[in-house]
């Protein structure tokens, strides 16, 4: 069967005095990047800007983990903390979201939040016995070589669990201590779960 992806696009206006006027607080050095739906408007924003110098223009995903290179601050087209927050805590960065009108700042109270999170995740892998270890059947995403060598450790349980959809409700349903993500490496933004770059080194 085949899956054919069609984009949602914004229908968001740019108000371009009201654009400059938010931008001015960005360093020279930027990055644009942008979910899919605002790419147009992206694309827009990066002709305005014309007194930065934009060292990088990408679409961010939620699998994606983009490198920036000579960049002061990455500037986020969209709506929404989910992508903003995750490349702060990447690259450690300064990250702006600009939404319609608004310009804000991700804080450093969103950052140590999510450092409280896998800390958290860590620290219960390491007190539990029986792991739970996702595997997604989706391309770009299946890391199975990788599960079956944490599977490899005999100090714990480990138990392979291979799904295209990931439905974290579904988690409760099973006798797990804790859960090991291969999948989108952003699953651990929102949950307690343990990505395996934190235990495997490739």
């Amino acid at each position: 069967m085949k899956t054919l992806f069609i984009p949602a696009k914004s229908k968001a206006k740019i108000n371009t005095k009201k654009v400059l006027e938010l931008v001015k607080k960005l360093p020279k050095n930027i990055a644009i990047t942008y979910s899919i739906q605002f790419k147009e408007i992206a694309s827009k924003i990066k002709d305005i800007l014309k007194d930065k110098k934009i060292t990088s223009f990408t679409q961010v995903l939620g699998c994606s983990k983009p490198q920036f290179k000579d960049t002061d601050a990455i500037l986020l087209i969209g709506s929404g903390k989910f992508h903003a927050i995750s490349l702060a805590y990447e690259t450690k960065l300064p990250v702006f979201i600009l939404s319609r009108d608004s310009l804000e700042q991700i804080s450093k109270q969103d950052i140590e939040l999510i450092e409280k999170k896998h800390k958290a995740a860590y620290l219960k892998y390491l007190h539990s016995n029986k792991i739970g270890v996702i595997v997604s059947t989706k391309p770009g995403q299946n890391r199975l070589k990788q599960a079956l060598k944490l599977s490899k450790n005999k100090d714990k349980k480990h138990y392979v669990f291979l799904t295209n959809n990931i439905n974290r409700n579904e988690f409760e349903n099973f006798d797990i201590d804790s859960w090991v993500n291969t999948a989108c490496p952003r699953l651990d933004m929102d949950s307690s779960v343990i990505n395996i770059d934190k235990l495997l080194q490739d």
